[in-house]
């Protein structure tokens, strides 16, 4: 019904209707939600700590094939262990592998990074052909070196002239070798991240030191270094950690040897558990491997942190 007021008709306003409300979701649903959410990630953690904490057992046991009824010992295993020069001969090998493999994947990544950064046709080629070693398992990258170390028909021999005696697995280059072949395999997981890290850097100072006519060499270590510096951190962590723990393309390649050449931890405790069947000796290698990557991991992030703050300017 409409009225008129003033000779002007005003309409009544219709009615809204109030939206349809969800149906409301019952407490104890709602505090149980998280824990639901949760199970899957307790369930990764149940995984891993599990055998963890089950290998930790077996090194104060003396567990073994010729022993299944293990019995307690203390810490007379990791004394064993200690004392041992080859165990001191596999931590040299394991130290040195990390670190010249981590070092030399950090050069030639960035390096890479740096030269991919250059808008060209050949760079986005190259770019989407880096990433192929990655796609190759380790040890499949094993087998294809070591067909390509073959001193009889190998490739490198053939392509160096370096005639058919020259071994590339002998005692004194194995390790160099199994090292050249983590080099290949990983240096482009370090310049892609690299890479990532230079195309998200602000474009102002760069643009502001080409004015100024700064070198090449001047911008980048003074500039692109020390706000990648975060970036190659990261890649040191992983690649590190990772070398720590080498074992597959190695165990391929060499076994461990020519002697010990090429031992390190991780082929180490396979010995002692798989060929030896010493679990006791084997689990004792595995929780001195984890307590070397636990301080060496804990050390790396705190390096990374105070990295990341100086990056953002929140210390000089």
């Amino acid at each position: 019904m409409s009225t008129t007021v003033t000779g002007r008709t005003h309409e009544p306003a219709p009615v809204q209707e109030e939206p349809e409300r969800p149906p409301s979701v019952p407490a104890w649903r709602r505090k149980a939600r998280p824990y639901v959410l949760s199970i899957p990630a307790v369930l990764i953690i149940a995984g891993i700590l599990y055998p963890f904490f089950l290998g930790a057992y077996y090194g104060v046991l003396n567990y073994s094939a010729i022993n299944p009824e293990p019995i307690f010992v203390g810490l007379e295993n990791f004394a064993r262990v200690l004392t041992d020069s080859q165990f001191w001969g596999s931590v040299r090998v394991t130290l040195v592998f990390a670190v010249v493999a981590t070092g030399a994947e950090m050069v030639l990544g960035v390096g890479v990074a740096l030269l991919l950064n250059r808008a060209s046709r050949v760079g986005r080629i190259f770019e989407r052909v880096l990433i192929l070693p990655l796609m190759v398992a380790p040890v499949i990258a094993g087998v294809i070196w070591g067909l390509m170390y073959n001193p009889q028909f190998g490739v490198l021999n053939y392509v160096f002239g370096l005639g058919s005696t020259f071994n590339w697995l002998s005692t004194d280059l194995a390790l160099w070798s199994v090292i050249l072949v983590d080099i290949w395999i990983f240096t482009p997981f370090v310049a892609i991240l690299v890479l990532a890290g230079i195309r998200s850097l602000p474009r102002d100072p760069f643009e502001a030191s080409e004015v100024d006519g700064a070198s090449w060499f001047y911008t980048f270590r003074r500039l692109t270094l020390p706000m990648i510096w975060p970036y190659i951190l990261v890649a040191v962590i992983f690649r590190f950690m990772d070398c720590l723990k080498i074992f597959d393309h190695i165990y391929v390649l060499t076994a461990g040897g020519p002697g010990a050449a090429t031992r390190t931890l991780q082929i180490g405790a396979y010995e002692d558990s798989i060929i030896n069947l010493n679990y006791s000796l084997g689990s004792t290698y595995m929780f001195l491997l984890w307590i070397l990557v636990f301080i060496t991991a804990r050390y790396l992030v705190s390096v990374l942190g105070k990295a990341q703050r100086r990056a953002a300017g929140a210390e000089g």
